[in-house]
């Protein structure tokens, strides 16, 4: 349907749509409608038609979720502002999903971590690597990010694992990285690194007490397979 929403009937106007029925009762274009309001060209090209091209252009929302900033601003008719929004919604939706950890929260399982990255990290088509640093009571101090990209040992170095931890005078950290292919089992590199991490925090009194690998669905702890 050509022309600006506001033309539209109002039984088919997203927001009327919305406010009667429900987000639920709305397609993704049709959401996607109310993030964008309109085309850069109302009269050729409505916010629906948009939306429906960007779920065209990627496939999916959670696709859509993984774009980078560049790669949204690239499909016709969205501009820095558009794709700003539609990544801060997303971004939003799956901070909604997931079970924040809180500042000082007690570690008590893996699952915990998983639950807390998962939304984050299951459709990112980059490695990224993080410790959660701890105190003596085994509550979560912060997180920090150690790298970005495929993990090898110079990357993942213990000088830049620890650094922080020392800094932060940390008790113990958790390591926690992502498998862009979705399968959370540890390469042969992952299990060297985290051999040499560990030795490295024994010799400098920080314990490490998980490797947790984020897969999309599942994840792989080297403590509850008895490997840590």
């Amino acid at each position: 349907m050509k022309g600006g929403i506001k033309e539209w009937p109002e039984a088919e106007r997203p927001r009327e749509k919305l406010q009667k029925m429900g987000a639920d009762a709305l397609s993704d274009a049709e959401l996607l409608a109310l993030l964008l309001r309109t085309g850069d060209h109302p009269s050729q090209q409505s916010a629906i038609d948009l939306g429906r091209n960007i779920l065209q252009t990627f496939g999916d929302l959670r696709k859509v979720a993984a774009a980078t900033f560049t790669e949204l601003c690239g499909v016709d008719g969205v501009g820095p502002a558009k794709a700003a929004s539609i990544l801060a919604a997303l971004a939003l939706a799956g901070r909604v999903r997931s079970d924040r950890l809180e500042s000082l929260e007690r570690f008590t399982a893996p699952l915990q971590i998983f639950n807390h990255f998962h939304y984050r990290f299951r459709d990112r088509r980059r490695e990224y690597f993080l410790t959660l640093l701890l105190d003596g009571k085994n509550r979560i101090m912060r997180e920090e990010q150690i790298s970005e990209g495929s993990l090898n040992q110079s990357i993942v170095h213990p000088r830049e694992v620890f650094s922080p931890a020392v800094k932060e005078s940390a008790a113990a950290v958790i390591l926690v990285h992502n498998h862009p292919s979705g399968d959370p089992a540890p390469s042969r590199e992952d299990r060297e690194i985290t051999r040499r991490l560990k030795e490295a925090g024994d010799i400098m009194g920080i314990r490490v007490l998980d490797h947790i690998i984020i897969g999309d669905g599942s994840y792989f702890s080297f403590v509850e397979m008895g490997l840590l």
